[in-house]
């Protein structure tokens, strides 16, 4: 019987230089995915998956990322006299009980491996969570509650996973597959960024992890791997000739990169059109734009016939 995943790591360290100059003074994760930042998103997918620790390992100018789980006893203090009770209620999802959430510092941006190596201390020796908050998943059930309930059967070490175009494998960390039972297979390999012609497969792993300490161990040893970061992939692949405790999980659920602008405008539009209130004007505006994109090509075609 596997132990409950109960802690999770959120690296949010980086700098966000793709959403200059707006990450030059507010970081990344707090960015509006309409009217919630992204790491609210992070926050409330762990929430429905069982976490009660919330640990990120961040860096210097992060400091509006820790305030926002702070109270805002002034403007809780307006909005009640407003009686303005939706936006009390909404509020609320900002909430974080005393001691419930850490903060530690990765003084050196070496990559993921070592954002959660950094976390070492807090983690302990148990099963651990790590999210990566620019990777949004809008799914019925929330990605990291179904890695959970398919974890309480296999134990060992989970990394969530999708099929890519094969052009893009370079940019992920790849796994090699083996035999799978639902929506869980075994993995016989892992390499961080191949090139295409050298992957094993194209299936990406995704910022969804349940990891064993074992895990840690092995960061502490880790030379840096490709591109001169320490990969957490590296020291993942590591359990897989130890112990053959590696398992990836095809989840339901639809996955946006916020880390790019194209994928941070996709969400928008998806999350935005999954909002009652609203649905109706905005798709009436995106229609509109699309008519008025399309009519020069049909004016073009017609002159062209």
């Amino acid at each position: 019987m596997s132990r409950k995943v109960t802690k999770a790591v959120f690296p949010v360290a980086g700098f966000g230089t793709r959403f200059l100059p707006a990450t030059k003074s507010v970081p990344k994760e707090i960015l509006p995915l309409v009217d919630r930042p992204l790491i609210q998103y992070a926050i409330d997918e762990a929430r429905a998956a069982g976490v009660k620790e919330f640990i990120f390992v961040t860096s210097r100018g992060k400091s509006a990322l820790e305030d926002y789980f702070d109270g805002a006893p002034e403007l809780e203090a307006a909005l009640h006299e407003g009686k303005k009770t939706a936006l009390i209620e909404a509020l609320k999802q900002t909430d974080m009980d005393s001691g419930a959430v850490a903060y530690v510092r990765q003084q050196e941006r070496r990559g993921l491996g070592h954002a959660v190596w950094c976390a070492r201390r807090l983690i302990g020796d148990e099963p651990f969570a790590v999210i990566l908050p620019d990777d949004v998943i809008d799914a019925e059930t929330p990605c990291l509650k179904q890695m959970v309930e398919a974890y309480a059967e296999t134990g060992g070490n989970m990394v969530a996973t999708m099929e890519v175009p094969h052009a893009s494998v370079s940019s992920y960390g790849i796994v090699d597959v083996g035999g799978q039972t639902g929506t869980t297979m075994s993995v016989r390999a892992m390499v961080e960024k191949p090139k295409a012609a050298d992957a094993p497969s194209n299936f990406a792993v995704i910022g969804r992890y349940i990891l064993t300490p074992n895990v840690l161990k092995n960061l502490e040893k880790l030379e840096a791997g490709a591109g001169g970061e320490v990969q957490l992939t590296d020291a993942i692949a590591q359990e897989i000739g130890r112990r053959g405790d590696v398992h990836a999980f095809r989840f339901r659920g639809q996955r946006f990169d916020c880390g790019s602008k194209s994928g941070y405008l996709q969400a928008t539009v998806a999350f935005g059109l999954a909002r009652d209130e609203l649905r109706g004007e905005f798709l009436d505006y995106l229609q509109t734009t699309l008519d008025s994109l399309r009519e020069p090509l049909r004016e073009k075609a017609v002159a062209r016939g």
